[in-house]
């Protein structure tokens, strides 16, 4: 029996935490401190302030306000 392959923004995180040296929650933690801003302002923030490539960035953000986002009514 074979796991399922991780899709989407979460299949990058075991390269982020390893080449970062931080858990995914440390990343998911700084987004929210940063609320209310948009998608693309919090991927700033983490590639001006903690060197992080676009691509781990915008997975890091894509992932935290998905989860983060209210379930339709």
């Amino acid at each position: 029996m074979t796991a399922d392959k991780i899709k989407g923004p979460a299949s990058y995180f075991p390269s982020i935490e390893k080449k970062y040296g931080r858990p995914i929650s440390d990343w998911q933690a700084f987004v929210r401190m940063h609320y209310p801003a948009k998608h693309m302002e919090l991927v700033g923030m983490l590639k001006s302030e903690h060197g992080m490539g676009h691509g781990h960035a915008n997975a890091v953000v894509a992932h935290t306000l998905a989860e983060d986002k209210p379930a339709a009514a």
